[in-house]
């Protein structure tokens, strides 16, 4: 029997981990997996293709039943831990169990947002995160009024979803442009276009006041005055780390549960990967990070000396035929310099940041191929003055030149 090691969360993070762990020392940890949502885990990153009926539940899982049985993982969802028991290294569970732990790792996740207005606990407003509120999003009907909330990677996931199954979709964002963090400007406002002409109905520097409805929600009302009519309102306007468990645990937060290089909690043989760790006052909300995270800590649980020092954010979209890409330092520090290239006819943006001969940041809207390459540039921090005349043009024609360019 391997050494029990129980990761509490059974997200995309979580299912990394196991089979990274699964791969790397197949036997010797007897891993258990503890999820509060009834089901296998799930792609996350699909729920907007959920609500559009693009796919189906079944398509949304990580791994199927038999994969988790084949390797020797214990699975308990539906059942969510409340309590680590620390001084016994015991995990205890909603309906009274408790299992044991040499090594427990909290892969929790995050919640999602709600404004602090009045209204906001009224029927009819919902969050936007998981299967249960796709569930509920779906009986929104078609022809129906519905208030996204948010104009972020998550805000414009929900209002894809529900413009295709038919709603009627307002967009309220409190920011001057769409993804202010992932896009600058010019692409910002293409993705706009994109967005209206799908059907969406975008407002930007709107700020809500207030939801209005008796029992049920039947507006959104505006700072500015303006009055939203409304049969449906969803907040998508962000996350915040799930940490209630670990602070009931007495591990150390800040904003998330704080890791070291090794994703080790201020406790001994506690680890934590994902939304819900902070990692040198950095939450990461993207699903990247989380993977990279969950490599290193099974090298280390492995026996392997890795160290996570942070990740590069990219952030890539596709929601109905928009492909967007972004990352690094794609607005520029001082001195660094700009490549664009934009075709109009083609709906093509590129903005390529360099400074100190290295890419440093990327934006990209309607071709997105390239996308992983440049990150990788990013990365590795590669000079790129061999392949610079070529570098928008994309990988296949730098690396062809790169020989004569030397």
């Amino acid at each position: 029997m391997g050494e029990p090691l129980v990761i509490i969360g059974n997200g995309m993070a979580a299912a990394r981990l196991a089979e990274e762990l699964t791969t790397r020392v197949l036997g010797r940890y007897a891993i258990a997996v503890i999820g509060e949502e009834p089901r296998l885990a799930y792609n996350r990153v699909l729920l907007s293709s959920l609500l559009a009926d693009e796919v189906t539940t079944a398509e949304l899982e990580l791994k199927s039943a038999r994969w988790w049985r084949d390797r020797g993982v214990t699975l308990v969802y539906g059942c969510p831990a409340v309590a680590i028991e620390t001084d016994i290294r015991r995990v205890r569970l909603a309906n009274g169990a408790t299992l044991p732990y040499a090594k427990l790792v909290l892969a929790t996740g995050s919640r999602p947002i709600r404004l602090p207005v009045s209204g906001a606990t009224l029927a009819g407003v919902l969050t936007f995160r998981d299967i249960a509120d796709v569930e509920n999003l779906r009986h929104t009907g078609a022809g129906r009024r519905a208030v996204v909330i948010g104009g972020g990677l998550l805000g414009l996931e929900a209002a894809h979803g529900l413009a295709r199954a038919g709603a009627q979709v307002s967009l309220v964002h409190l920011m001057d442009r769409l993804m202010e963090r992932q896009l600058d400007a010019r692409a910002a406002a293409m993705l706009r276009a994109e967005v209206e002409a799908r059907g969406v109905t975008v407002l930007t520097r709107a700020e809500t006041a207030a939801i209005d409805g008796r029992g049920h929600v039947e507006a959104v009302a505006l700072r500015d005055g303006r009055r939203l009519e409304a049969d449906l309102v969803v907040f998508a306007i962000g996350i915040r780390p799930n940490v209630d468990l670990a602070r009931t645990a007495g591990l150390a937060i800040d904003r998330g549960i704080t890791v070291d290089d090794g994703l080790a909690t201020s406790r001994a043989g506690i680890f934590a990967i994902g939304e819900c760790a902070e990692h040198k006052g950095t939450c990461y909300g993207l699903i990247e990070p989380a993977y990279e995270q969950a490599r290193i800590l099974a090298r280390r649980l492995a026996g392997e000396n890795a160290h996570y020092t942070g990740s590069v954010l990219a952030t890539n979209l596709k929601v109905s035929g928009v492909n967007v890409f972004s990352a690094g330092d794609f607005l520029g520090r001082a001195g660094a310099e700009e490549i664009v290239l934009t075709d109009p006819g083609l709906n093509v943006y590129k903005k390529l940041v360099i400074a100190d001969d290295r890419l440093v940041g990327v934006v990209l809207f309607g071709d997105t191929i390239d996308g992983p390459w440049y990150l990788d540039l990013i990365r590795s921090g590669a000079p790129i003055a061999a392949i610079r005349h070529h570098l928008a043009f994309g990988r296949i024609l730098a690396e062809a030149t790169e020989p004569m360019a030397a």
